[in-house]
């Protein structure tokens, strides 16, 4: 399992986000993409794994017209800038993910200037795609040639001449060897040609075989994009609009449907693929104003955190903010922000996603294990992940009154790590009283991720003892002692381990620090001599 399997990813839009001008005037550098630095410990709050820069790339105008791919814009910065951003992140155990424009490139592109400037004569006319003489362009060119979805200031490039793929590739080279980036989406994926992907998919594993590709895919298929030839991944844009509109039409059979048809228990048409589940991006409208209810909005993130795939967040919809697409633009879903002005926002959906990030890091299960649907209605729906021997359930009621849900589980004692709250179970049968417009996580652990204010007094006494002191010795439940000896992550899912040695025989020992710091059945399984 790759570390992409298990992340958590956090989606800027470099341009907005910076507060750049829109049109880049070819006129100084401005340093202003290093403000994201000023944002690693909100990543690391969140347990942010990856963070994707939208295109970073120098260009025209918004950043989907490159005009170099071997170099920043300078609205953003320099390739100095960047490197240090890259370094900083990388030190915080952050991993970068850059926008491969690999579809179509900006009229100011040198190759295409080149073609404008010598016509016929240009050793470039191949490089774009069925630019031919035989007329004008909509843009006065003495030539015509394609535009990505009739867009002529983005001019397509033609993926079948190897000047532009091998062009593309030392661009891709380049990210790697310099900034070590660690993965590349892939924009207007399915428009690209499929021996390009295939060459460039073998280019970046031969390099760095825990590369990343992920394409934007908007319909169709899955699986002709992400297979073990091109794509790691894919945008699941099918669940995208379940997610949303099943809440806004209090209607769970539709996101369950679209669940259980991709990689549902009982079958699932992507089961070997872990898609790129989001809630919003750069290219629709953000949650806060597509769904109708206010109070779903909880229980939607807790949604994108435990079904199946890999949940991105884009940058500020962690504090509910608005943005539309108006007046054909796109400028209100890519505002420029402020960490400090954040605090002005939806600070209670920012503590449950940054509660949803410890949970996530905290169960293994949450993040590879099967969709099981336990129960459903129209606003309410059970399901669990199970992975190997541990088992989670998920509880969701988007209704507006309080619902009880009995379900079977061969667990003697459950808790739901969001609330705090302890789950009667009697007999295999667990009783679960929801509030409206809630969610919950229900594990058989003691609370590893919950905040203060909702533990009773006693409880939070209790809790220091969870606190793992590198050094001290512990008590086991059946009577060994041990001495803790480091907290380590593993290396593939990043989950936190307490590796421990016996005091009788030295024999080391590693346990995932959820369990070690649990119960077992009513008592601790370690306490702190």
């Amino acid at each position: 399992m790759n570390w992409y399997d298990n992340a958590i990813i956090y989606h800027i839009y470099p341009l907005g986000f910076c507060g750049a001008p829109k049109f880049n005037d070819g006129g100084e550098v401005v340093y202003r993409l290093d403000k994201v630095l000023e944002w690693i410990p909100h990543f690391k709050e969140m347990n942010v794994d990856a963070v994707y820069f939208g295109p970073v790339f120098e260009s025209v105008e918004h950043g989907y017209d490159t005009t170099d791919y071997k170099t920043i814009d300078r609205r953003l910065g320099d390739n100095n800038s960047f490197r240090n951003i890259c370094e900083k992140l990388h030190e915080n155990g952050i991993r970068i993910i850059l926008d491969g424009v690999f579809n179509h490139v900006g009229r100011k592109f040198p190759q295409f200037v080149d073609i404008q400037q010598k016509g016929q004569g240009s050793g470039y006319c191949d490089w774009f795609q069925n630019l031919n003489f035989g007329g004008q362009s909509p843009c006065g060119d003495p030539f015509w040639y394609e535009g990505w979805n009739g867009h002529y200031n983005l001019v397509k490039l033609n993926l079948r001449n190897i000047g532009v793929c091998d062009h593309l590739i030392d661009a891709v080279n380049y990210w790697i060897e310099e900034f070590k980036i660690d993965g590349i989406r892939f924009d207007a994926a399915d428009c690209l040609d499929f021996d390009f992907i295939r060459r460039i998919r073998n280019f970046c594993k031969s390099k760095k075989p825990d590369f990343w590709l992920m394409g934007e895919i908007i319909h169709g298929d899955y699986n002709r994009w992400a297979n073990p030839e091109m794509f790691d991944s894919v945008t699941n844009y099918e669940c995208y609009k379940g997610i949303y509109s099943s809440h806004n039409d209090k209607n769970y059979y539709e996101i369950d449907y679209s669940i259980n048809r991709q990689s549902g228990a009982n079958g699932g048409i992507y089961k070997n693929i872990n898609l790129y589940t989001f809630v919003d991006n750069h290219d629709v409208n953000r949650l806060a104003s597509t769904v109708v209810n206010q109070m779903h909005l909880p229980i939607i993130y807790t949604l994108l955190y435990t079904m199946p795939g890999i949940p991105s967040i884009y940058y500020g919809s962690e504090y509910g903010i608005y943005g539309k697409h108006e007046n054909h633009s796109d400028d209100g879903l890519r505002p420029c922000l402020y960490l400090p002005d954040m605090e002005k926002e939806n600070m209670a959906l920012y503590r449950h996603i940054v509660k949803l990030g410890r949970i996530y890091r905290a169960y293994p299960a949450l993040r590879t294990g099967i969709y099981e649907r336990m129960h459903i209605t129209n606003q309410q729906l059970l399901f669990r992940k199970v992975q190997g021997d541990q088992t989670v359930y998920v509880a969701l009621n988007l209704a507006d009154y309080e619902y009880d849900v009995n379900f079977g589980t061969h667990l003697p004692g459950l808790v739901d790590v969001i609330s705090g709250k302890m789950i009667q179970v009697d007999n295999g049968n667990a009783c679960v009283k929801m509030p409206p417009f809630s969610s919950m996580i229900i594990v058989s652990d003691d609370i590893v991720n919950v905040e203060p204010e909702n533990i009773s007094a006693q409880q939070t006494v209790e809790d220091k003892d969870t606190e793992i002191v590198i050094g001290a010795k512990y008590r086991h439940f059946k009577g060994g002692e041990y001495e803790v000896t480091a907290v380590a992550h593993h290396s593939e899912t990043n989950e936190e381990l307490v590796i421990y040695k016996s005091l009788e025989n030295g024999e080391t020992w590693a346990r995932p620090k959820s369990m070690f710091i649990g119960k077992a059945g009513e008592v601790r399984r370690f306490v702190k001599l």
